[in-house]
């Protein structure tokens, strides 16, 4: 029995009585005359020997005298199942609630997207106006986004559907995203009942449903991305919202899974709408940006401690949340924008959300200028690095003249490690660590900065030192970024030796923690060093895992950098497959990915990919390519603070001295037996000298090379193992400055 019709009391018995052919007699005197016969009383009487389900459609709007009516009829007839579909429940004893749930629709990445109900409904629907339609590999995208952007409600994927009498999916999908649901799906069938011709009465249907409190919770709870917890509605909606809340839910208009409420996006829109037409909206979104921002305030001190994923969890259900405070509060409340920016620095760092800030940073620093508002230095600061790699040279200019300028303890802790991480090491080390804190967390950052200056100018043995003294304090206050820091450096100090058990457990264990924040610019980065480590072990397929599984952060992540380094790692265990076709592809790719003049790893980075470049020019033979290559590489490293970059540098050089000190016998090769060539002694006690310079400058020899060990073995054979260790050890022996020197004379 449709009840959908009934349009005023008293009348839900007697339509069911008529569903039921039981019709009222003409001759019975009008309904409050006595003697008449209680509709209800007729229906018991009719139905209480009867073995059947009674199906109630659209209860809703007679909620109340539907639920009566049930109520009497089951307990005067035992045999009966009352099946009712409503926007609220009956709210009856003995009532099992099954609740109807949109439609599923396909992730991005499903395999089967054909398979999804809310896509079988929509080509089901379209082939009714346009014959011959059907979704498949041409159209299935723009299919998957209209079933998404209506939130998989069957009738609204049915209204879009019948627009493909007029438009293509794609232009359907594009208007929805431009103009908006309600607008494209004004129309329906003329047949159907008012409120179910188009989306917007649909939703307005529910809407009319609604008290006065429930409809002002209604539309303040617009103002929610993403859902929201109970504590965030009784904070920024300004009123209890237990009753009205539970009426929300009853009613469909928003969903629960106990802890966090949500509501769709159509319903959201369409209570947005009624927000700004009640005068609330700059209100309710004011309140929503400072009720996030303290939110985000409150838990960055937790993230310094064991609790961290705990607080990293909560601001994770809160992301839609927190980013639609932060884009509102750069266009009507820059203080608050600058201060969300400063707070969730660590959470977006350690979440790997830290792109998700980028957009919103450039438009803040747009509008700000240079100068920030009083008593917000650091928090400039914090947009600045955020904003990379779009931010203006002059922002980074007046940035590093703050840093540089501290001379307190910053307030944003992790703000000494961003700047750490992306502008590179300070010029004067005395200046950083007056930015760090007296705190356990502070303290440890410090000396981990020390530890990671003191390996990357090749003082070896100090390093490991201050980096177990690292990792066991950031243990003590249980944080895990830090951690991972501290074993992951541990692991490359220990891969370098070739301690290869030990090596790869500690990295297991930084790799664990990453994945237990969910940090994957960190986790890229670790197991392309793990990758290397297994090259150099002897162990290629498993070099390629880590690579391969380092490639899918990397491209969720969208940073050139990244990627660049995958490529970097495939393209060398390419090369040392014989695979020099794949090579070149990838160290190309790597090239191209990375910017001329980007931050201070962009350069180490673009020197290791000229440095392969070479190694694969000298693999077949160009001699110039390789030289080339080779010299760019070295001008790239000078510029690097890491004095690693330039070893690698130094070592790749010795390679090309190789190269250009054979000179193979007709139909030889430089790659050939020495026997078949001739060769330079010259140019071989370079390439000696240039391999000590490389342990000089990165304070030991890295086990494994497999380069290395094929420029020394050539050159050993061809100078005699005295002449070669003479000057092999005269480079390991230099200092910076001689190094430098040396390295200048090409």
């Amino acid at each position: 029995m449709d009840l959908s019709l009934v349009d005023g009391p008293g009348q839900v018995a007697l339509a069911v009585l008529g569903a039921l052919g039981l019709r009222e007699s003409a001759l019975w005197p009008p309904l409050a005359a006595a003697g008449r016969p209680d509709p209800a009383e007729r229906l018991v009487a009719a139905l209480a020997e009867q073995d059947l389900t009674l199906i109630l459609d659209n209860c809703e709007h007679v909620i109340a005298e539907a639920a009566t009516l049930v109520r009497r009829l089951l307990a005067a007839c035992p045999c009966l199942t009352v099946l009712a579909t409503s926007r609220e429940p009956l709210g009856i004893t003995g009532e099992h609630l099954v609740p109807l749930a949109p439609l599923s629709t396909p992730p991005p990445d499903a395999e089967d997207p054909y398979g999804y109900p809310a896509v079988r409904l929509f080509a089901d629907r379209a082939a009714t106006v346009r014959q011959g339609f059907s979704v498949g590999p041409g159209n299935v995208d723009a299919v998957l986004r209209i079933c998404s952007a209506l939130d998989g409600l069957p009738l609204a994927i049915e209204l879009a559907a019948a627009r493909v009498r007029t438009f293509g999916v794609d232009e359907i999908a594009a208007r929805l995203a431009e103009h908006g649901r309600f607008r494209l799906l004004s129309r329906g069938d003329r047949t159907a009942a008012a409120r179910h011709q188009t989306l917007h009465s649909v939703v307005e249907w529910s809407w009319s449903l609604l008290d006065a409190e429930e409809q002002a919770l209604a539309r303040r709870f617009s103002v929610f991305a993403g859902g929201a917890s109970l504590a965030a509605v009784e904070g920024i909606c300004g009123v209890d919202p237990a009753e009205a809340l539970m009426g929300l839910v009853d009613k469909s208009l928003v969903e629960t899974d106990g802890e966090r409420y949500h509501m769709l996006d159509t319903i959201r829109l369409f209570c947005a709408q009624r927000l700004a037409e009640a005068g609330e909206d700059e209100r309710l979104r004011q309140a929503h940006a400072a009720w996030f921002l303290e939110l985000a305030q409150r838990a960055d001190d937790h993230l310094y401690r064991a609790e961290q994923l705990d607080w990293m969890a909560r601001l994770s259900a809160d992301n839609a949340n927190l980013l639609a405070a932060l884009r509102w509060s750069v266009e009507r409340a820059r203080t608050t924008a600058l201060r969300l920016v400063a707070a969730l620095g660590m959470y977006w760092w350690l979440s790997g959300r830290r792109d998700q800030a980028t957009g919103p940073a450039v438009r803040l620093l747009d509008a700000i200028g240079q100068e920030p508002p009083a008593g917000m230095a650091e928090e400039y600061v914090l947009t600045v690095l955020h904003a990379v790699p779009d931010a203006g040279s002059s922002h980074w200019e007046r940035a590093r003249a703050i840093v540089e300028s501290l001379d307190r303890p910053m307030r944003y802790r992790f703000g000494v490690a961003l700047w750490g991480m992306i502008a590179g090491p300070p010029a004067t080390t005395g200046r950083r660590y007056q930015a760090l804190g007296s705190d356990p967390w502070s303290q440890a950052l410090g000396t981990l900065g020390e530890a990671l200056m003191a390996l990357l100018s090749g003082e070896v043995a100090q390093a490991e030192r201050e980096l177990e003294s690292v990792l066991a304090a950031f243990g003590e206050v249980g944080e895990r970024w830090g951690k991972a820091q501290a074993l992951d450096w541990l692991a490359l100090i220990a891969g370098w030796r070739g301690e290869w058990a030990h090596a790869m457990g500690l990295w297991q264990e930084a790799i664990e923690l990453l994945e237990e924040l969910g940090a994957l610019e960190e986790l890229v980065d670790v197991l392309v060093r793990r990758s290397d480590a297994h090259c150099r072990a002897g162990d290629l397929l498993a070099a390629r895992v880590d690579c391969e599984r380092a490639a899918e952060p990397a491209r969720r992540l969208g940073w050139p950098e990244l990627t660049a380094r995958v490529n970097l790692s495939l393209g060398e265990i390419a090369r040392f497959e014989g695979d020099l076709t794949e090579a070149a592809r990838r160290l190309s790719a790597a090239l191209r990915t990375l910017a001329e003049n980007g931050g201070f790893t962009v350069t180490g980075t673009r020197s290791h990919v000229l440095t392969a470049l070479g190694r694969l020019a000298e693999a077949t033979g160009h001699t110039a390519e390789a030289g080339r290559r080779h010299h760019e590489a070295l001008a790239v490293a000078l510029r690097s603070p890491m004095i690693t970059d330039l070893a690698d540098a130094a070592e790749g050089l010795a390679g090309h001295a190789l190269l250009t000190g054979t000179t193979p016998l007709p139909g030889g090769t430089a790659e050939q037996a020495t026997g078949q060539a001739r060769h330079a002694p010259g140019e071989m006690e370079r390439a000696a000298l240039l391999l000590g310079i490389g342990v000089a400058l990165r304070g030991m020899a890295v086990t494994g090379d497999r380069d290395v060990a094929r420029i020394a073995a050539a050159a050993t054979e061809v100078l005699g193992p005295e002449a070669f260790a003479t000057a092999f050890a005269r480079g390991a022996a230099m200092g910076r400055d001689d190094a430098l020197a040396a390295l200048a004379r090409r």
